[in-house]
């Protein structure tokens, strides 16, 4: 596993040492509004994966407890009951 884990990070160490290297003069116009726009996307990402994960998130902090269920008494439910004569509707 370690040696599996030096491998990798040798690899991705020379990979990103190339890419440096042979970095070239972008000669393009990148607007402003581009970052903000990136970090949006990488904050919806996060949330996205934090809504997903909700369960195991409130797990980790020791809310896992089950939440108690309140009985909600609606009109059908009383007049369905014995001896009530009351109508539904």
């Amino acid at each position: 596993m370690m040696k599996r884990l030096v491998s990798f990070s040798l690899t991705l160490f020379t990979v990103c040492c190339l890419l440096l290297a042979t970095e070239r003069r972008a000669l393009a116009y990148i607007d402003p509004g581009s970052g903000l726009l990136a970090l949006q996307s990488a904050g919806a990402f996060l949330a996205a994966a934090a809504f997903t994960m909700r369960r195991r998130i409130l797990a980790l902090f020791g809310k896992n407890q089950p939440a108690k269920k309140s009985v909600v008494s609606t009109p059908l439910a009383v007049s369905a009951q014995k001896g009530n004569t009351r109508n539904a509707a």
